[in-house]
């Protein structure tokens, strides 16, 4: 089967191309900063460097099952209602329809507002407080701890919650009272120790916030806490004490890659440009550049303003942020929401929007993470570019491809000429059918050179195909698959061309073989084996391949047409009518359907020729 291969296209051929992934799915190449320099690719903003050592794993404070509301009393007299006249029970109603349609902004509304005006029902208290913790409404997260203290986890989110809100605020000193009011547990416990420099520093504790870090086995825990006390040694004007911070930092592994940019920032405001843009380059000779990075290097070069020194509350919010980077690692998407929604609070930007739209985009908050990614300005277009691609992955995954194409053009025009924005677009051009437009993208310089990944070409071919322009799309897809010869989908992809063509059955038949031996449990390349036998004339062969296929991909109408067919031939009458009216409400192809309906009246030919189109 030809065009699973186009479906996969939109999540899996885009790391053919030999770059580390952009956010969810795919990077972003950006434009060298300097001619004849390298060019350089956006990271996950969420991906921990290889050599980093591991965080001590947490666990989710939101991964409890949900208990159930108690019952509303029967009887209220006189019935709560809000200034509005809203009843406390139709605000809980409409609370919880909002919460399962995915609008959690508006769920957490409701329910607060529904809260308030019965603080006697715990249960609701509790729905108010999860469903404003992932809103991001963390003021009535505050509001509503009180509620929550019969669940340890919540109450816990609560508390820290609390110190990041007040620090948010300004109020240093009552954020580092909250801080040290008893021990933080699990997993809030080193998130504690994450911001306890920053706040100490917001509150006039220089001692200690400057204590120096002693190495332990968290590799991580060291990492952002010597990054703290570098920053509060330089407020404090200890200038030479804080390079030799920054430069310990470097030196331990996945320092220089993840705070190399703070170094060469301290470098900066202390007028050494020179030395802040060899930090930079080194950074991108032979590695891959992010955001701030760019940024920085772009900076430092046309001489543009230092940047300010962070506050505690930017401090704070890197902690966060780099928190989240953990818990992405090892799949706590919701924690890694928790700590973002809180680094938003105290610094709001749009790189931790992004990182924010990531998370809750793994979290299967797929509205909320759009709400994100369409929220990032166009003040960075490689950042806007970011958003505008992630938020059409968001739409492909919803099966919106219209919308996914108007994300990925505003992505297009923010980067114009930039690989992987283009090869998705093609990408859900092609989905839609609309081959001549996708055409047209790959056929821009930028994408049609002589050194072009294999992608492109697979790509490229399977517009032709669909065109009907056979013989330069057999020509761009042999030139996809030399570039991987034993990658599955290409193999299936091709090799079925051939086979169903009657080009080269054999040849495509043992290809077909190989994607399947690579890949057993996909379903769609055993329907193109079973077809490829089919074709062959293994009738029986091919009706065993088949049903293992069709109980696969049970709602594929090519695949159950298919097994009509192989039954029609083994002389299975009645089952290949009965599979062939299935493909009919399946929503088929208009031309399946027409095919599929001269079937039901007429049947198959005796036997279907080896060579030679399909009937």
């Amino acid at each position: 089967m030809r065009h699973a291969s186009l479906r996969l296209v939109l999540t899996a051929s885009v790391a053919l191309i030999a770059l580390p992934a952009f956010a969810q799915e795919a990077p972003i190449v950006v434009p060298a900063p300097r001619e004849g320099a390298p060019a350089v690719i956006i990271e996950d903003p969420n991906a921990p460097p290889a050599a980093l050592p591991a965080e001590v794993p947490t666990e989710e404070p939101v991964s409890e099952p949900e208990a159930a509301a108690p019952p509303m009393p029967a009887v209220w007299a006189p019935v709560p209602t809000d200034a509005q006249g809203n009843s406390a029970y139709g605000l809980y109603l409409s609370g919880r329809v909002a919460a399962i349609r995915g609008d959690r902004a508006e769920a957490a509304e409701l329910l607060t507002r529904s809260q308030a005006l019965t603080p006697e029902q715990p249960a609701l208290g509790d729905h108010a407080f999860r469903e404003g913790l992932f809103a991001g409404d963390l003021d009535a997260v505050v509001r509503l701890t009180p509620t929550v203290q019969e669940t340890p986890l919540l109450a816990e989110t609560g508390r820290i919650i609390n110190v990041v809100q007040t620090l948010a605020r300004g109020d240093g000193r009552a954020a580092y009272r909250a801080l040290q009011d008893q021990p933080f547990v699990p997993p809030f416990a080193h998130i504690a120790r994450y911001l306890a420099p920053a706040v100490a520093l917001a509150a006039g504790d220089f001692d200690a916030a400057l204590a120096p870090v002693e190495s332990t086995q968290n590799g991580a825990e060291t990492l952002i806490l010597k990054l703290e006390r570098a920053r509060a040694l330089e407020s404090r004007r200890r200038h030479d004490e804080a390079e030799q911070e920054y430069q310990s930092l470097m030196a331990l592994p996945g320092g220089a890659q993840l705070f190399g940019v703070d170094y060469g920032e301290f470098l900066e405001r202390r007028r050494r440009r020179d030395d802040a843009i060899a930090i930079y380059e080194q950074a991108l000779n032979g590695q891959q550049g992010e955001i701030r990075l760019l940024t920085a290097l772009q900076r430092a070069r046309s001489n543009g303003r230092a940047p300010a020194l962070p506050t505690p509350q930017q401090t704070a919010s890197d902690a966060l942020q780099f928190a989240a980077i953990w818990t992405t690692h090892d799949e706590a998407h919701e924690l890694s929401v928790i700590y973002l929604r809180m680094a938003q609070s105290l610094a709001p930007g749009d790189l931790v929007s992004l990182r924010l739209g990531h998370a809750l985009a793994a979290a299967q908050q797929e509205g909320p993470a759009r709400q994100v990614f369409a929220g990032i300005s166009q003040a960075d277009p490689v950042l806007y570019a970011g958003a505008q691609y992630n938020l059409a992955q968001s739409w492909q995954r919803e099966q919106n491809g219209e919308e996914a194409i108007a994300a990925l053009r505003r992505a297009d025009a923010a980067v114009p000429d930039q690989l992987v924005v283009q090869h998705g677009l093609a990408a859900q051009l092609i989905a839609l059918e609309r081959n001549d437009e996708a055409l047209e993208v790959l056929s821009r310089p930028s994408m049609n050179g002589a050194n072009q990944p294999g992608p492109i070409r697979f790509l490229r071919g399977a517009a032709l195909e669909r065109l009907g322009r056979i013989d330069e799309a057999e020509t761009e897809l042999w030139a996809a698959l030399q570039t991987s010869p034993e990658d599955p989908m290409m193999l299936n992809h091709l090799g079925y061309l051939w086979v169903d063509s009657g080009r080269r059955v054999e040849q495509g038949a043992e290809m077909i073989a190989r994607a399947h031996a690579a890949d057993p449990e996909n379903g769609n390349i055993q329907d193109s084996l079973g077809w490829a036998q089919f074709r062959q004339g293994q009738y029986e062969t091919a009706v065993e391949t088949l049903e293992g296929a069709v109980a696969r991909e049970p709602a594929n109408a090519e695949i159950v047409d298919h097994l009509g067919d192989a039954y029609w031939q083994v002389g299975r009458r009645r089952e290949a009518e009965w599979q062939w009216s299935r493909v009919l409400t399946l929503e088929p192809e208009a031309e399946r359907r027409a095919e599929v309906q001269q079937k039901l009246e007429d049947g198959l030919p005796a036997r279907i020729p080896v060579t030679g189109a399909r009937p």
